[in-house]
């Protein structure tokens, strides 16, 4: 029950603050309201007037965090550090559908965490699915699908599926 109330919230803040500009204490704003019904929220949250999140009562989000246009945030167990960039048009996703009766549709939803590091950077255009990490202090290419969990630190991610690249200085 307390994640359908919490999408329903979500919904509400979404439109009542859709016309508000994009500006930082705006933004500020936007946060805060979602951090009421959020499972922790740091300070310095800033949502800008496009991004849907989801299930707000399963998301944990870090001080100093910036989530760009066009982002989807859905699924109860996602966890962003702090000072974490998430540019425009991701998806981050701790559900999964499976097979039952011939099809997705029907298959039981599958939840497994996904992880953003303290001091990472997504791209834009990404995917995060559950069960997936980026470690701290990483980059997340544009356009990739991070579907495992890492751990090099500092490490470049690139790729559908996403990869190692390379250790960044």
């Amino acid at each position: 029950m307390k994640t359908r109330l919490s999408i329903l919230y979500s919904w509400l803040v979404r439109t009542l603050t859709l016309l508000l500009p994009n500006v930082p204490v705006c933004m500020r704003f936007r946060g805060f309201l979602y951090s009421l019904m959020m499972k922790r929220c740091g300070r310095d949250f800033q949502v800008t007037s496009t991004a849907i999140l989801n299930s707000l009562s399963g998301l944990s989000v870090g001080d100093h965090v910036y989530i760009a246009h066009n982002c989807v945030l859905i699924g109860v167990d996602i966890e962003i550090g702090d000072k974490v960039l998430i540019g425009p048009n991701c998806i981050i996703s701790s559900g999964n559908h499976t097979y039952l009766d011939d099809a997705y549709r029907f298959g039981k939803s599958e939840v497994r965490p996904a992880r953003i590091g303290n001091g990472s950077w997504i791209a834009g255009n990404c995917s995060i699915v559950g069960g997936a990490g980026l470690p701290p202090k990483s980059v997340l290419g544009a356009g990739s699908v991070l579907n495992k969990a890492f751990t090099e630190e500092r490490g470049l991610y690139a790729g559908a599926p996403a990869g190692f690249i390379k250790k960044l200085q």
